[in-house]
């Protein structure tokens, strides 16, 4: 995906005030609008102009666009970092423009608009002839463990405030936010009165974070269920056994491993996953992990068993499983 300098395409500094950017489009428009234009290239042109003046119009999507474009140039390969919009406040129903035809770009930065504004938050309402705040939202990375069982935790956000020159300054705040176990991706967690203010008395908005949980070195999220691989040594997995699994709230859970468990093979075990009603299940994958032939003791072990299993074929034994595999499939 390549990266779009959107100051470039509107042809204004980055700096530019509002008025400017304002003034850059409308002498676009008018340039490539389909209707008046002759130039070959006017749908596309125009589009382009549409999408950036989208952003930079846009005190928040302008704020969001610059912190991650700093240094950034225009057509450069691009990908945006994970979880690079976690963090961010913003007002209403955020990054949905609903069903504008714009690029890929655009997509990945403010194309997913939150599931809880969308379905959940509320705008300024009118109560009583005052004027409610308006509902908040962000979305905030949290560890696996946290989510799990359950935390307090004081987390940052950035917050777009209005400067007196139409643009917009990330402040930040810091709130303490109580976790609920087994909190999902992409639930929401409400915060009464931490969105907007309200206006002529009346309350404040709310503020929802959007869950999203931080990449984990062992664990994998799938719906309910949680993945990760399960290493065993080659006598374990041949001979079956009885191993210690860590969860990711400390407790520890013993998990039996069948004999001829081959590297690759799915355990499930039904109800110690995600917590919830009802709860998840866990899948591990086998994964055989072979002493090094460096150490003397492994080496000959190995040595012996290439001597006496000899009519031991393992590309001829995987090529059996596989074919076995794929009519338990067709089977399906």
């Amino acid at each position: 995906m390549e990266f779009k300098d959107y100051y470039q395409i509107l042809g204004v500094p980055r700096e530019a005030k509002p008025e400017q950017i304002k003034k850059a489009y409308r002498s676009l428009a008018r340039k490539y609008h389909p209707d008046v234009s002759k130039e070959p290239d006017a749908a596309a042109r125009m589009s382009e102009v549409n999408e950036a003046h989208a952003v930079l119009s846009d005190p928040e999507k302008r704020a969001a666009y610059d912190a991650i474009g700093q240094g950034r140039r225009q057509g450069e390969s691009f990908t945006p970092p994970p979880g690079w919009d976690a963090g961010f406040e913003f007002s209403g129903r955020g990054f949905d423009e609903g069903g504008q035809d714009f690029s890929e770009f655009f997509s990945e930065l403010f194309g997913r608009a939150t599931r809880g504004a969308r379905a959940r938050g509320r705008g300024a309402a009118r109560e009583h002839g005052a004027l409610r705040g308006e509902d908040h939202h962000a979305r905030v990375l949290l560890e696996l463990e946290d989510a799990w069982r359950g935390a307090t935790r004081q987390i940052d956000l950035r917050v777009p405030q209005l400067q007196p020159d139409g643009r917009a300054r990330l402040v930040e705040r810091t709130l303490e936010v109580r976790i609920p176990a087994g909190v999902k991706p992409g639930q929401m967690i409400r915060l009464a009165g931490q969105g907007g203010p309200g206006l002529g008395g009346a309350p404040a908005g709310d503020l929802f974070l959007e869950v999203q949980l931080r990449p984990h070195p062992r664990w994998r999220f799938d719906g309910r269920t949680l993945v990760a691989e399960l290493p065993v040594a080659p006598w374990e997995a041949a001979l079956g056994a009885v191993l210690p699994l860590q969860l990711p709230d400390g407790s520890t859970l013993k998990v039996r491993v069948p004999a001829d468990a081959q590297g690759g093979r799915m355990l499930r075990v039904p109800g110690k996953g995600w917590p919830g009603t009802p709860r998840g299940d866990l899948e591990l994958i086998v994964r055989v992990v072979l002493p090094s032939a460096w150490d003397p003791r492994a080496r000959s072990l190995y040595e012996r068993m290439a001597a006496e299993l000899t009519d031991f074929d393992a590309r001829r034994v995987a090529a059996a499983e596989n074919e076995r595999a794929a009519g338990t499939e067709e089977d399906r």
